[in-house]
């Protein structure tokens, strides 16, 4: 087999797994390409390097199938924008607003690193849930996913699991994608690299919310859901997913995240919550292993944080 063969077999592999080479790549013309590409296609393709053998398809897409090989969407998040309105953006000097959440984000770790008072299964699964609506729970979500970024040694993927209200994406100044998570559990033909956005914060990718589904409850609680919480929480080690949920009291979603992840962060509202709505809301995640609260709006004095951890 001549090198241009060899060049042309390992482009049509590439396409075929869905990844955008150019064909001039392969140092040949386009017609010629075409015509090497077609005879690779009856002679099957051959593996990534390495001896040659037949690749062979899954026989049952899974919305859990792996990313290598896929290109996500690239987007550029407009930090200054983002500093401005209150959130932690790479670069800035260390203030007592980055520290709070130092502050939420340490026990959490431990708990993924398996250093907390007992193990905890699917410990990078953080859902940030609230019992009421505007209690602050996106701006939280969205604050410990960059301040987790900002670890030496772990990536974040941040979910916006708010399948009803999605507002992730809108928070961080970025045009609304068409296709995310509810899209995959949809379409199996989908893999999640698919809809993934990563951003210009190196550590940081997105993954939107998708199209709206009346079915998106049983969507959340289907066997495509488990295997894909699966894949997430198993497939880098250094991965931390954090899921901007619904609030518990207002829908259902978050109730079946939370059965599903480790760890469950409750944002309360100072001076605004009911206590019966948190005692309430705290009910509903009680099956989670890991449930930990911020108390959010504090007003702020000379000694105390914005934020309340306890």
């Amino acid at each position: 087999m001549s090198i241009i063969e060899q060049a042309a077999k390992r482009l049509e592999e590439l396409r075929r797994a869905g990844v955008e080479v150019p064909w001039a790549a392969a140092g040949v013309s386009q017609p010629e390409f075409e015509r090497l590409a077609e005879g690779a296609r009856r002679e099957g393709t051959v593996s990534r390097l390495g001896p040659e053998r037949t690749a062979r398809a899954p026989a049952q897409p899974s919305p859990a199938r792996q990313e290598e090989g896929r290109c996500s969407r690239q987007v550029d998040l407009p930090l200054a924008m983002l500093a401005q309105a209150g959130l932690l953006v790479p670069g800035q000097p260390r203030s007592a607003w980055s520290d709070e959440f130092r502050v939420i984000k340490r026990p959490l770790l431990r708990n993924v690193d398996g250093e907390g008072a007992a193990p905890v299964e699917r410990a990078n699964l953080i859902v940030v849930t609230s019992a009421l609506p505007g209690e602050g729970k996106t701006f939280t979500a969205i604050n410990l996913a960059l301040s987790i970024a900002m670890e030496l040694d772990r990536t974040v993927l941040l979910v916006d699991a708010d399948v009803v209200r999605p507002s992730v994406v809108q928070r961080l100044g970025i045009e609304e994608a068409p296709q995310g998570l509810l899209d995959v559990l949809t379409h199996p033909e989908l893999s999640l690299a698919d809809v993934l956005l990563r951003t210009n914060i190196p550590k940081l990718t997105l993954l939107p919310s998708g199209s709206a589904s009346a079915n998106a409850t049983e969507l959340l609680a289907s066997s495509a859901m488990e295997r894909l919480l699966d894949d997430m929480a198993t497939r880098y080690a250094d991965r931390v997913i954090v899921f901007d949920a619904p609030p518990l009291l207002a829908t259902t979603e978050s109730r079946v995240l939370a059965s599903r992840a480790g760890q469950v962060v409750m944002v309360v509202e100072a001076g605004r919550t009911p206590q019966a709505s948190v005692i309430q809301a705290f009910a509903a995640v009680e099956s989670c292993p890991v449930v930990m609260s911020v108390l959010n709006k504090c007003p702020e004095t000379s000694t105390a944080y914005r934020y309340g951890y306890y």
